[in-house]
């Protein structure tokens, strides 16, 4: 049973892209219900998505969410006209996605894998914990949670060292925190950790599917590629930094101490727990807490060679895991590459993912001498992989 409270509360208030009696519009979750944001009367909250609002700027946000929260406070009866239950909402992805980069930042899943891989070796690949190692993904696969996901097909090297093609059969989840940029930035500048919330909006829940077989043939020497590009799916709600303002920590200590660019000015730990349920069965918690390298060292490491932010790029954790199989966040990890199944009430075994199989993945900011502060939830149902291309199914 899931451990977490699903609904937002009235200091959360998480963005959407909400449509409703054939129209669409920009909101924030309420509780059970949503607030239509046309009703402050600015531009930037009339449209029907954040697109308006991201590149406004910090200041911009600090006012419209002020203006939310006075509106909320005001118990003005007018107000009630604007709010629609949730229930009644169709939900789609509440920005246009721009570029997308997956990092790999969690220590313990760096090691855990690297225990599994190169048994024989030092888990941790030499420049691991002087950078932020991340690679850019497919923007045009990215899909709002609910959307279904089909099993990929790929290159794969079998055990008798044979290649050949099919659909993966190693399918895997990887449960992750995304970031949401809104201030751009201009191409060949850089920007440093201390303009984080500068330029990045809020967050959201993310599930980057990996097909683990297609990936470890392809990795080397350029790393993933088609294991991953298929399809990563994002929660429909993206929580402004505000809101956590009382869940940042201190991250784990850093060694050797990171170059200069890399120097955090201020803690950007967040104490996130992640919950990752397979069909109804919660099988780990990640916590976010643990995390080695943090989110606005990810964003330094990502320009800093004068790459460009544009609104609407997202960027996420890699997987968030811990140092016990109760709170690893992936398959891979949890079943030992597949060696020891997952036993699943009813008596049903997951090495990884099968055709039918639902995944759903919750965080919460679950620091002390705080409530549980409930973020979203991404879900995904595996569907079976499609055969042919698609000009043949167009001409079928």
């Amino acid at each position: 049973m899931t451990a977490f409270e699903r609904t937002f509360d009235r200091w959360t208030l998480p963005y959407g892209a909400a449509q409703r009696d054939g129209r669409a519009f920009l909101c924030v979750a309420v509780e059970d219900r949503v607030l239509d944001l046309g009703c402050l009367g600015r531009p930037e909250t009339s449209h029907h998505n954040l697109d308006r609002l991201l590149p406004a700027g910090p200041d911009t946000w600090q006012a419209v969410r002020a203006s939310v929260l006075d509106l909320l406070a005001s118990g003005d009866e007018a107000l009630e006209r604007f709010l629609h239950p949730a229930e009644s909402c169709r939900f789609s992805t509440p920005y246009t996605v721009g570029d997308y980069v997956d990092f790999y930042s969690s220590i313990h899943h760096a090691q855990n894998l690297g225990r599994l891989f190169r048994p024989d070796s030092e888990p941790l690949l030499p420049n691991w914990r002087h950078l932020p190692v991340g690679y850019h993904g497919r923007a045009g696969t990215v899909c709002i949670s609910g959307t279904p996901i089909i099993r990929p097909n790929g290159q794969r090297r079998g055990a008798d060292g044979r290649v050949d093609f099919g659909p993966s059969v190693r399918l895997d989840i990887e449960a992750e925190i995304g970031f949401l940029v809104g201030a751009p930035s201009e191409i060949g500048t850089s920007v440093g950790t201390e303009d984080f919330p500068r330029h990045v909006f809020g967050l959201f829940v993310v599930n980057d599917w990996s097909a683990r077989d297609i990936q470890a043939w392809e990795y080397q020497p350029l790393g993933p590629f088609l294991g991953k590009s298929f399809a990563t799916s994002v929660s429909p709600w993206v929580v402004p930094l505000a809101a956590l303002a009382d869940a940042r920590v201190d991250p784990p200590p850093q060694t050797p101490d990171p170059l200069p660019y890399l120097e955090s000015h201020q803690p950007w730990g967040l104490d996130l727990t992640l919950e990752i349920a397979l069909n109804g069965e919660v099988v780990s918690r990640p916590t976010f807490a643990d995390m080695y390298w943090t989110p606005d060292q990810q964003l330094a490491h990502m320009t800093v060679n004068g790459a460009r932010l544009r609104s609407g790029d997202i960027y996420a954790s890699g997987t968030v895991s811990g140092p016990d199989r109760a709170s690893c966040g992936s398959l891979i990890e949890l079943t030992s590459n597949g060696a020891t199944p997952l036993r699943l009430s009813g008596g049903a075994a997951r090495s990884f993912l099968e055709d039918g199989d639902t995944v759903d993945i919750t965080a919460a900011a679950t620091r002390e001498a705080m409530p549980p502060r409930y973020l979203g939830t991404v879900s995904g149902t595996i569907l079976a992989a499609t055969v042919g291309t698609s000009a043949e199914a167009i001409s079928r």
